[in-house]
C-alpha cells in the first residue's frame, strides 16, 4: 500500500521522507528515473514502505508552487548556463530572502530571488540581516522596498532579537517557509534563533569582502512548532529562466508602463507613444531601476530561446532513435 510522505532531506539518490513521528530513507522506482522525475525537498511523495531496507518512491504529487534555478548540468561556466530549469525546493508558501546588512548587500540580488520566487508560485518577502551592524537600516530598506510596493521588506537582528516579532507574523501552522540567499547571509544562524538551539550549522564570513563560507551543505526541511522551514545552501548566483510573471510581479509598475505603449511591440527607443521614455523623461521612473529590469528580461529571454532549443534537440534525438529501433 502506497503512503503519503514528504521528503525532508535529500542526499544523491537517497531521500529522507517524513509523515508525522514516522521517517524512512528511500530510492526511486526504476520508472522516475527513467522518465527524469527526482523529488527535491519539500515534495509529497507516495511510498511503499520496506521494513528490512530502503523504502521505495513511487510517486511525486503536483507541486502547488517551487523555487526553480537554471540547470548548467552538461554545460562549462562560461558557455550559456540557461538550458533547461531545475526544481531546487517545492510546495514553499513563502520565500525568504536572506540578505546580510553589509558589504554584500546587493538590491540586484534582491530583485532576481523575489522574481523567481513569484514566478514558481510563492510569495517572496525580503529579510534584511545583521540589523545590530548597520549604521542607516532605514535608507536600506526603503531601497529594497521601492522594488515592488507589495514586497515587505523586513529587517531583523538574530543577535539582538531585533525584528523577529514582526517575522513571527508569518509562523502559522501548515505554512512552509524557505530560506534562500548567499552564503553568510544568516540563514543557518535564523533557524537556530527560531529554535532556541543549535539545529544548523553555521559559520562566519571573511572580513576582507563579507561573502560567506558555505557551512550549509544540503537542503534540509525542518518543522518548528507546525511551521515547515527549509534551509539551503549559498547560491554563488542565480540566473533568470520561465520567470515572465514573476518579473512583471517585481516590477508591476513597469509592466504597466509598457501596456500603456502605443505600440505593443514598442522597444522603447524612437517610437512615438512610448509610456517608459514619458517616465525616464519626467522622471518619474528612474533609470537605475529601468535598467534593472532590462537586465532581467533581456536573460530571461534568452534563457528561454536556449531552453527551447534544447528542448527540440532532445525530442529530435528520441525521434531518430525510435525510429532506427523500428528500423
Amino acid at each position: 500500500m502506497n503512503e503519503t510522505y514528504r521528503a525532508v532531506q535529500v542526499h544523491r539518490d537517497r531521500y529522507l521522507v517524513r509523515n508525522g513521528t514516522e521517517e524512512y530513507y528511500c530510492v526511486l522506482t526504476g520508472g522516475l528515473r527513467y522518465r527524469d522525475e527526482y523529488p527535491v525537498v519539500g515534495d509529497y511523495v507516495e511510498i511503499t514502505v520496506n521494513p528490512y531496507g530502503d523504502s521505495l518512491i513511487r510517486s511525486i504529487r503536483p507541486r502547488r508552487s517551487a523555487f526553480y534555478r537554471p540547470d548548467r548540468r552538461g554545460h562549462a561556466d562560461s558557455f550559456v548556463k540557461t538550458m533547461q530549469v531545475q526544481p531546487l525546493i517545492a510546495n514553499i508558501d513563502y520565500v525568504f530572502i536572506i540578505t546580510s546588512l553589509n558589504y554584500n548587500f546587493s538590491v540586484n540580488r534582491i530583485a532576481r530571488y523575489a522574481a523567481m520566487a513569484a514566478a514558481g508560485g510563492a510569495t517572496p518577502v525580503a529579510v534584511l540581516t545583521k540589523a545590530d551592524l548597520c549604521p542607516d537600516i532605514e535608507t536600506a530598506e526603503k531601497e529594497v522596498a521601492s522594488l515592488n510596493r507589495d514586497l515587505e521588506v523586513i529587517s531583523i537582528s538574530s543577535y539582538t532579537g531585533y525584528g523577529l516579532e514582526r517575522l513571527k507574523t508569518f509562523f502559522r501552522p501548515g505554512v512552509t517557509i524557505a530560506l534562500l540567499g548567499s552564503s553568510g547571509a544568516g540563514k543557518s544562524t535564523l533557524v537556530n534563533t527560531l529554535a532556541g538551539k543549535e539545529v544548523m550549522r553555521t559559520g562566519g564570513i571573511r572580513e576582507e569582502d563579507s561573502k560567506g563560507r558555505h557551512t550549509t551543505t544540503h537542503r534540509e526541511l525542518i518543522e518548528l512548532d507546525g511551521v515547515s522551514f527549509i534551509d539551503t545552501p549559498g547560491l554563488r548566483e542565480l540566473g533568470m529562466i520561465d520567470a515572465e510573471e514573476g518579473i512583471d510581479s517585481t516590477f508591476s509598475d513597469i509592466a504597466e508602463l509598457i501596456s500603456r505603449c502605443a505600440f505593443s511591440d514598442c522597444t522603447h527607443g524612437n517610437e512615438p507613444g512610448c509610456a517608459v521614455r514619458q517616465a525616464l523623461e519626467n522622471g518619474s521612473l528612474s533609470p537605475e531601476r529601468w535598467k534593472l529590469f532590462s537586465r532581467l528580461e533581456k536573460e530571461n529571454s534568452w534563457s528561454k530561446i536556449r531552453k527551447n532549443e534544447k528542448m527540440m534537440n532532445t525530442a529530435m534525438e528520441r525521434r531518430k532513435l525510435k525510429r532506427s529501433e523500428q528500423k
